[in-house]
């Protein structure tokens, strides 16, 4: 689907693919096909569901870099003679590739617990979400996150991509509150539909944040 002039593609979970210019994919999980043209492949943190080593095997090229949340070394090294370019990052790191500007925001729990007093994605571990900026339209893929206070600070986003799915991240009600905050002209729901949440997730949240941003629903390629 094409939003102000990018070409986004749902892949399922918190899965996607952007062209313009080049092609990249983020947290690639479950993939139908290879796609060995990827140029650019973007990795939010280390658990399964977006670290994928079969996925980003699907991926791997002699021309794609690899930027991944720096707890995902363990995993990534395996590719470093299968792609140009392996980079590290932290929360707050920017780059440049090709045409498009990335940068790596906060993405962590405050209130999503595995035991108690012990949340799924500690801030102190260094979880990211991405803002990849190419010609001057901003795109936020949040990674697994709480609606954060860092979110009031991201400056513009055109389009936003916020998990729903609650349990590990967000519920609807959340990432309602998280658009209030980050006001970006268009919403992509993700994180649903596979391990946790549902459609009706996704048609609640249209129906909650419609007011305040344009809800796209994308069915998974």
């Amino acid at each position: 689907m094409e939003i102000l002039g990018v070409d986004i593609h749902w892949l399922g979970h918190a899965s996607f693919k952007i062209e313009k210019g080049q092609k990249i994919f983020i947290d690639p999980f479950q993939l139908r096909v290879p796609e060995k043209d990827a140029d650019l492949i973007l990795i939010t943190h280390d658990h399964f569901d977006h670290c994928s080593i079969d996925d980003i095997r699907k991926l791997a090229n002699k021309q794609a870099v690899i930027i991944a949340a720096k707890m995902c070394r363990a995993k990534i090294d395996n590719f470093k003679s299968q792609v140009a370019k392996i980079i590290y990052f932290m929360q707050g790191d920017k780059i440049k590739v090709n045409n498009a500007s990335i940068e790596a925001v906060p993405a962590y729990n405050v209130n999503k617990f595995r035991a108690p007093g012990v949340v799924f994605h500690p801030k102190e571990m260094g979880y990211v979400g991405y803002v990849i900026e190419i010609d001057k339209i901003r795109i936020y893929h949040a990674g697994d996150t709480d609606f954060i206070q860092e979110m009031n600070n991201l400056g513009r986003i055109d389009i936003a991509m916020l998990p729903i799915g609650g349990t590990y991240t967000m519920n609807v009600e959340e990432a309602v509150e998280a658009v209030k905050a980050i006001k970006p002209k268009y919403t992509i729901p993700m994180h649903y539909g596979s391990i946790v949440g549902s459609e009706k997730d996704a048609e609640k949240f249209e129906q909650l944040a419609s007011v305040y941003t344009k809800v796209v629903l994308m069915k998974k390629e």
